[in-house]
């Protein structure tokens, strides 16, 4: 396998439905002005950016029941390539309603619980897929009943086979894969301020939380903050950045394209934070969760600082 090849994990996926709408009003008959059908799922919408980059990516996945089917099928249509294990339950669907500013009303489902013997089947499957690719990234949250340190298992189990473990979810699923010593963790600010037990609300809080988490195991720490960009904390030091959208469409799966260009760009210093920034910002300013091409990735957009101002206050 190419040494190049990230592989990505998605024990939640789901089928995303977006439906654009002139203005969402409760109680009311509202007619949609475009409705969009994409697989989803954070490691899927990774996996998605990707391909669309043409970097070279597998997708291991859970499917279920005849949801479970079209979503193996959209992502075989999309050209990835797909490590699906058939589990019993019923793979979620999950609803997005996007005004026209941009705002994002979702209806998650909480998704099926999977037995030991499938969540054995997934790791067996991951570790089929892993050999000399350059990054395992673990992602979304964990459907009912998972026990919550199954990341940090996983983490432990892929590091043992010599691969670079990055992880992106919430709960606390996060602070117990910090402690197994990931490579990576993407945690946005209400994640993070989660994972550390008390508001994040300037950049300083964002780098002090950041700090924490890598005293507790995690290597790099990358914080997407939305509007305000980024914070990447990692040994070599601090380094901030934005990417402003004149006109946003759907912020769905913008941190997964964030984290996915980050990746993309050799996962180190400013080169990698700004490639990330710009390609989350471009999948801010598409429709549903469709994710960039390279022909809508603008890396002029994008401010990197490595000398913060702490004290400046988040907006988003």
């Amino acid at each position: 396998m190419n040494q190049h090849v990230i592989v990505t994990l998605t024990l939640n996926p789901s089928l995303d439905r977006t439906i654009e709408v002139d203005r969402l009003a409760q109680g009311t008959v509202i007619r949609a002005t475009s409705a969009r059908l994409d697989p989803g799922g954070k490691g899927v919408n990774v996996s998605r950016a990707l391909l669309a980059n043409d970097v070279p990516t597998v997708a291991v996945v859970t499917a279920g029941g005849a949801d479970g089917d079209q979503l193996v099928h959209l992502l075989e249509a999309d050209g990835i390539r797909l490590g699906a294990v058939r589990v019993a339950g019923r793979t979620r669907s999950n609803i997005t309603v996007v005004e026209p500013d941009g705002l994002v009303t979702k209806f998650n489902e909480p998704g099926e619980p999977l037995s030991r013997k499938e969540l054995d089947a997934v790791a067996d499957r991951v570790l089929a897929e892993v050999e000399g690719a350059s990054w395992v990234v673990t992602c979304g949250s964990l459907p009912p009943g998972v026990p919550t340190g199954i990341y940090a298992r996983l983490c432990e189990f892929f590091t043992a086979a010599g691969v670079r473990v990055a992880v992106d979810t919430s709960g606390p699923a996060l602070p117990a894969a910090v402690e197994a010593g990931p490579d990576l963790v993407k945690p946005n600010r209400e994640e993070l301020a989660e994972a550390v037990g008390r508001p994040v609300d300037s950049v300083g809080d964002v780098i002090e939380a950041a700090e924490e988490l890598r005293d507790r195991g995690a290597r790099t720490v990358l914080a997407s903050l939305g509007a305000d960009g980024a914070v990447l904390v990692e040994e070599e030091g601090v380094t901030i950045g934005e990417a402003p959208v004149a006109e946003p469409r759907s912020t769905v799966g913008a941190g997964d394209a964030l984290l996915a260009g980050f990746l993309a760009g050799g996962a180190r210093g400013a080169p990698a934070l700004a490639e990330g920034l710009a390609w989350g910002a471009a999948a801010v300013g598409l429709p549903a969760s469709r994710m960039p091409r390279p022909e809508d990735i603008r890396r002029d957009i994008v401010r990197i600082h490595t000398r913060p101002d702490l004290g400046r206050s988040l907006i988003a």
